[in-house]
């Protein structure tokens, strides 16, 4: 696991490789592919499904520190009223997988798993 003094960005294409939601398992989808990419101070989030452009859902900016993502959201296709908002993340990376737990503003919790694809 990454020291979080060595981590000062995310930066990168990360793959959802499943979670937990409010207490249930699930796994990643199976009809289409969500990725964030990530900068070193920005995320944009797709959806991607095969013979389709990829489908911007979701973009903002982000800080860490230490063990802390905080993003905020500045486009949110599927919840606009998100647009503004700072989820705070705690996170951890073991092994190419990132893992962000939180409280989202709906107040559903999740522990989402990505993977490093680039």
């Amino acid at each position: 696991m990454l020291s979080f003094t060595d981590i000062t960005t995310l930066k990168g294409t990360w793959q959802y490789n499943g979670g937990v939601s409010n207490g249930k398992a699930e796994g990643p989808p199976t009809q289409y592919t969500l990725q964030r990419k990530y900068t070193d101070k920005t995320f944009t989030a797709f959806v991607l499904e095969k013979g389709s452009k990829p489908e911007k859902y979701e973009a903002g900016n982000y800080t860490l520190k230490g063990d802390t993502c905080f993003e905020t959201c500045t486009f949110n296709s599927q919840t606009p009223q998100a647009v503004g908002k700072t989820v705070t993340y705690i996170y951890s990376i073991d092994k190419g997988i990132i893992h962000l737990k939180a409280v989202l503003p709906g107040g559903t919790v999740v522990d989402d798993q990505w993977k490093k694809v680039r």
